[in-house]
């Protein structure tokens, strides 16, 4: 039943990994239907960064050098609140929040383009540095930093292998980042390694796949998927942590 599980949900973690950013945000509740969210964390963390290997190497000259300089600072202060308080936090309340935001999101960016409003040139720091300490916290906690990322660089309008590239890069810098407070948290325990290890085949296949259909996708659909997406996300996330909190 795990593997039935977690095959798709690190193919997720792939086709994410390779462009479509806000998918691995669904690969947790999955596995978070048959073992615990805090097992499942530990399980998917090595996965991450071997996929990020691949996907840095595929966009390594297709990325945002200003939006990495605001965001990974800021990373660090979220993910540095994610292990301070990491026995505190309800991951239910994370969820939701980022569910709510992630709709919030949707909409917001279907007004703006309803009313013709202009994208954002560059991006600041003030944004970035609330949307960047967002997803830091978000990835620590729950792997779920894609939504607050998509809400600070999505309305750059970046072509689409930029915008994939900076996820790339900004992503995997965040797990490095996670990899010395998970391990202090007591996370790696020999028998998660050894189910991250066998599902490693997987992860680069389905992160090479991902890479090949971000090539081939044309900027208007890339970011039509993207949004249908991440108003998906949305609802699973605000549906599972409101059933888990009213419970």
């Amino acid at each position: 039943m795990f593997y039935l599980v977690a095959i798709p949900a690190v193919i997720l973690l792939g086709l994410s990994k390779g462009g479509f950013t806000g998918l691995s945000s669904l690969a947790m509740p999955m596995l978070a239907l048959v073992i615990s969210p805090v097992r499942a964390a530990a399980i998917v963390l090595p996965l991450l960064i071997v996929q990020d290997w691949v996907s840095v190497w595929a966009f390594r000259r297709d990325f945002s050098p200003r939006n990495l300089v605001i965001l990974i600072p800021s990373a660090i202060l979220g993910i540095a609140a994610g292990w301070l308080l990491a026995a505190r936090v309800s991951e239910d309340a994370v969820r939701l929040a980022v569910g709510l935001i992630s709709i919030a999101f949707v909409f917001y960016m279907l007004a703006r383009d309803r009313l013709g409003l202009a994208a954002v040139a560059r991006p600041g720091v003030p944004g970035g540095l609330l949307w960047g300490s967002a997803a830091g916290f978000t990835s620590f906690v729950s792997h779920a930093g894609g939504p607050p990322f998509q809400v600070y660089v999505m309305p750059q309008n970046l072509e689409p292998r930029v915008f994939a590239g900076t996820a790339t890069m900004f992503f995997a810098a965040v797990n490095l980042i996670k990899l010395p407070p998970y391990f202090l948290l007591g996370q790696f325990s020999a028998d998660n390694l050894k189910v991250s290890a066998g599902l490693v085949p997987i992860a680069v296949a389905s992160t090479f796949a991902g890479v090949w259909l971000v090539r081939r996708v044309d900027a208007d659909r890339f970011y039509a998927i993207i949004l249908t997406i991440t108003f998906l996300i949305g609802v699973k996330l605000t549906w599972d942590a409101s059933a888990a909190l009213l419970s």
